[in-house]
């Protein structure tokens, strides 16, 4: 009897222990195949030095701080090319924009934008299940083939192109030119687009006081909506472009005036992004991302950010042009307050992101490199030791390999010699065409001292460099040709 007992009992042990081991190996299963959230937190026209980690002044960003604490801060990141449309080209599609036939600023009479063929972030996801969705400025095309839901999100809230871009004059005629002309009178009304629509509300010059609200509050139910199930949010904030908007909420609270709250209205988004994320228990299994298009608009004065000693800004191939602010968060991954100085771009984000989930890589040729190992912590890891800075439609004014950059002679617009606007008015360019120089970036952040006859070794070295991405991808400084170049999409294409 005892003997029955004793077997009866171990039996119900190994019973429970065999589901206490079907359940483990169950959870753990689960969890390695359950793909991470994405958020990709974008802002524009915002400097170098406008973070508080970043030495921002004047104002705080508690919230981006904290993420920085949590994850890791970039030093030498940068953006494909510092102006709009070009850089969010290489963001969504890991390719230098000129290679997919996307340069400057698409204006709202332009008739063209990011190719069909082309493969987004949002595309390679939603192979892998992510719902995806973009609130913000989107920029790639304002028709309706060239519109997010057409690239492969399932919503869209925003505006199509930048704030200050406005697609009739006060007289409704075309805006080609109205540099002279004060905000209220240049730009009457902005169009709002919800999926692929124009929206009823129009937005106004006042209206952009909403926008970073508005913004963050789809991007919240969004998170709050789609928490069962893999997600991509693509937050692209409008600010802090000119013209400045802010809500009330944090008007008036910054030391630095307007820009000032405008970036901690910007934190306080990020902020009710993290606690989204915390409150529906996301935050470990999430990859965030913040980072911005290019550098500050600086003859916009005081309505306008800092490069953080970097030379020059928005527009220019110089570091305060491209260098950005990066930050990233995951805590099953990324160790917590690392700062990175390893080179990286915006250009590497979607071979990251597609290395992370296991998505497939397009056939035809891409730019970005993954950076996942330097994401884990690896101090050995170099997976990017050079970049183009390409800019206008299709000219190679810089290379950089390693610490080293060497600039070609290129006519430039600057921001040096001449003084800025004041009160959201512009003050003038300089007009400059600079030298061929050799810079340490490693000792000379703000690229003053030229070295070339220093180093005539690494200038050769970053030259042979030059050539393959002329071969590659032209270059209209020397009128090249570039081998490996795609065309845009185009408006005409529907017509024939």
């Amino acid at each position: 009897m005892k003997f029955r007992k004793t077997v009866y009992l171990s039996g119900i042990i190994l019973v429970i222990f065999i589901g206490i081991c079907l359940v483990n190996s169950g959870c753990t299963r689960d969890q390695k195949e359950k793909l991470p959230n994405i958020v990709l937190i974008f802002t524009d026209d915002q400097g170098y030095g406008d973070v508080g980690v970043y030495g921002a002044t004047g104002f705080t960003t508690p919230n981006l701080d904290q993420l920085a604490v949590e994850g890791m801060r970039f030093t030498h990141f940068y953006s494909a090319q510092a102006v709009c449309s070009a850089s969010r080209a290489a963001l969504m599609t890991g390719c230098y924009p000129n290679r997919i036939g996307i340069h400057g600023a698409l204006m709202p009479w332009s008739k063209n934008g990011i190719n069909k063929n082309e493969l987004t972030i949002a595309e390679l996801l939603k192979e892998k299940g992510y719902a995806t969705a973009i609130y913000g400025k989107w920029h790639l095309g304002h028709h309706e083939k060239f519109l997010p839901l057409q690239h492969g999100f399932d919503e869209y809230v925003g505006i199509p192109y930048s704030n200050d871009m406005w697609p009739v004059d006060y007289d409704g005629t075309a805006v080609t030119d109205s540099s002279s002309k004060p905000w209220k009178v240049r730009y009457p009304k902005l169009p709002l687009i919800v999926g692929n629509v124009k929206a009823e509300e129009i937005l106004t010059l006042d209206d952009q006081d909403k926008l970073t609200t508005l913004y963050t509050e789809h991007a919240v139910d969004f998170i709050n909506r789609k928490k069962d199930k893999p997600f991509f949010l693509y937050l692209a904030h409008a600010m802090p472009h000119v013209p400045l908007g802010v809500s009330d909420k944090f008007k008036g609270k910054s030391e630095q005036g307007m820009y000032g709250d405008v970036m901690m209205e910007i934190d306080w988004s990020v902020g009710q992004v993290m606690k989204a994320l915390k409150d529906n228990g996301l935050e470990d299994n999430t990859l965030i991302i913040f980072t911005c298009d290019n550098g500050p608009w600086l003859n916009f004065g005081n309505h306008a950010g800092t490069t953080g000693g970097l030379r020059e800004g928005k527009g220019t191939s110089f570091e305060g042009g491209q260098r950005v602010p990066c930050i990233m968060r995951w805590p099953v991954v990324i160790p917590e307050g690392k700062i990175n100085n390893k080179l990286s771009a915006t250009l590497d984000i979607f071979p990251t992101i597609a290395e992370i989930t296991g998505a497939k890589l397009p056939e035809h040729k891409i730019d970005g490199t993954s950076i996942l190992s330097l994401l884990k912590g690896d101090k050995e890891a170099n997976p990017r030791d050079h970049f183009y800075f390409y800019y206008r439609k299709n000219s190679l004014e810089a290379v950089r390999k390693d610490n080293w950059k060497l600039v070609f002679p290129h006519p430039t617009r600057s921001y040096e010699g001449v003084l800025p606007g004041n009160g959201g008015w512009p003050g003038p360019y300089a007009n400059d065409t600079t030298e061929f120089a050799l810079y340490n970036l490693r000792r000379d952040p703000g690229e003053r001292y030229n070295v070339k006859k220093l180093y005539p070794e690494v200038v050769k070295e970053l030259e042979a460099l030059a050539e393959k991405a002329r071969a590659d991808l032209g270059d209209d400084l020397q009128e090249r040709t570039g081998k490996n170049v795609r065309e845009c999409g185009k408006i005409e294409e529907e017509n024939k």
